[in-house]
């Protein structure tokens, strides 16, 4: 195969299946009902499908999780990677097939990601309920930023953060952007979403910003299911939720992508701030209560 696109699409099946395999293992062994609620798969649906068209989806899913006490809080990092894995995978089949980008750069930064998604699942899928509050509402508070970033370049005329229209980087850029990539990997576990970030450092460092979409989605395709096996093995997760997020998040792409395409978001991120910035309070808040008195959601299979 001479089009290294052709081995990347390979690479990414193999991920898939294996990722599959794991998951059809874990819902063999989970006890009681496995078949995700309405509202479980409409959240997928709904992530998902803003997901495709640029406003992310793990800010999101927290905010739904929490506001419909779907999942405890210690486990939605889990249940997030897991459940928006296949979903994910479906947009880099896509994306990587109609975006040009150089392969030695995508494939630099995408090894970077699951590195970092690796070390960064072994450490939160560990971590005690109250630090894994903290960290999720810091992680809001950082998303807040980039939507409010993101959303003043689109209201610009003259963007605050211009790209280039390099389609791969070199040199000290390219080491740059592995450190980089690296790094949204790790935190990408914690619950910031890599998009926003990744697409604010790629424009950075000169590249087109288009060609962002198949690096920033390659990346989460990868790392994912990479990062889900440690969620697994450490039952860091709900397993009927995350089903819902996969089995609603699927036809939610497809539909985004190749119907929709395109649609204005300014407004639609402006009421996502508003609901993140609250989220985030409220996990901030639930982690300052002593431990006894933390109010903790029914138990979710």
């Amino acid at each position: 195969m001479d089009n290294p696109k052709l081995w990347i699409f390979l690479a990414l099946g193999v991920v898939a299946a294996g990722f599959l395999v794991a998951l059809w293992r874990v819902l063999r062994a989970a006890p009681g009902p496995k078949a995700p609620t309405g509202t479980e798969a409409a959240i997928g649906f709904g992530t998902n499908f803003f997901d495709t068209l640029g406003i992310g989806s793990y800010a999101p899913t927290t905010v739904l999780f929490r506001f419909f006490r779907l999942v405890p809080d210690e486990r939605i990092p889990g249940t997030m990677t897991i459940g928006h894995a296949l979903p994910t995978i479906t947009q880099a089949f896509i994306y990587i097939s109609i975006v040009e980008v150089e392969m030695k750069t995508l494939i630099l930064l995408i090894l970077a990601s699951i590195v970092g998604s690796w070390l960064g699942a072994g450490v939160v899928a560990r971590w005690p309920r109250r630090k894994i509050q903290l960290g999720m509402g810091a992680a809001l508070l950082a998303a807040a930023i980039l939507f409010v970033i993101k959303n003043l370049d689109a209201m610009r005329g003259d963007p605050m953060i211009p790209g280039g229209t390099a389609l791969g980087l070199d040199g000290v850029l390219l080491t740059v952007g592995l450190l980089g990539n690296f790094a949204l990997g790790a935190l990408m576990t914690l619950g910031i979403g890599l998009y926003a970030p990744c697409l604010i450092m790629i424009s950075l460092l000169g590249m087109n910003p288009i060609a962002a979409f198949p690096i920033m989605m390659g990346s989460c395709a990868f790392l994912m299911p990479v990062a889900s096996l440690r969620f697994i093995k450490a039952n860091a997760f709900s397993v009927r939720p995350a089903l819902g997020l996969a089995l609603g998040g699927i036809p939610a792409v497809l539909i985004a992508a190749f119907i929709v395409k395109s649609l204005p978001l300014v407004a639609v991120r402006w009421l996502v701030v508003v609901v993140v910035l609250y989220a985030a309070v409220g996990l901030l808040r639930a982690a300052r209560r002593p431990a006894a008195a933390v109010e903790i959601p029914p138990p979710v299979p």
